[in-house]
């Protein structure tokens, strides 16, 4: 790719224990790309306490200023394409759903966004424990919000389901075809 060419930005999201990061992770190694990490989680992780709405608040911030620089070190360093794993679609339904409210600001960054493509991994695999997981019963009715959130702001994306292989295969392909338009 013609190094002058934007960085090809794909946004990973959907609900919990669906496969994005292990999705983004894998897709940076095909295709020689970074990826910009939760930032929830590492922030969730050393919490010792219940978060609350101003903790999701501070988690949407910190991971619109992780992005940003990330993107200035990516153009720094020549890179061809970023993979987020998650984005602010995620936060919103988090927000809405524990305490029916959202930030403008956050609605806001999401309309302004400029992901290249969503890719939206469906919960149909097992639900895999973790600490900070809320959700293994709704992931069905959650994966609906994304898609509705997803027409809502315009954004372009493609639902990523199936065997752990189809699941691989399908996000390569898609990611090959925005790889081949800017090369």
């Amino acid at each position: 790719m013609d190094k002058a060419n934007k960085i090809i930005k794909i946004a990973v999201t959907g609900p919990e224990s669906s496969g994005k990061s292990f999705t983004a992770e894998y897709l940076a190694r095909v295709f020689d790309g970074w990826v910009v990490p939760e930032f929830a989680r590492e922030y969730l992780l050393h919490l010792d306490r219940a978060y609350t709405y101003q903790d999701i608040v501070n988690i949407a911030k910190a991971q619109l200023d992780i992005e940003k620089k990330v993107m200035v070190d990516a153009i720094e360093e020549k890179v061809d394409i970023v993979f987020f794993d998650s984005e602010l679609i995620n936060t919103k339904i988090w927000c809405d759903e524990k305490y029916n409210k959202c930030e403008e600001f956050i609605i806001q960054s999401i309309s302004e966004s400029n992901y290249d493509h969503y890719l939206l991994m469906r919960p149909d695999m097992d639900w895999v424990p973790d600490p900070l997981r809320e959700n293994p019963f709704d992931r069905d009715r959650l994966f609906e919000l994304y898609i509705e959130h997803l027409h809502r702001f315009k954004k372009s994306y493609t639902v990523i389901q199936g065997e752990l292989d189809d699941r691989l295969k399908l996000a390569i392909s898609v990611v090959k075809t925005f790889s081949l338009k800017q090369g």
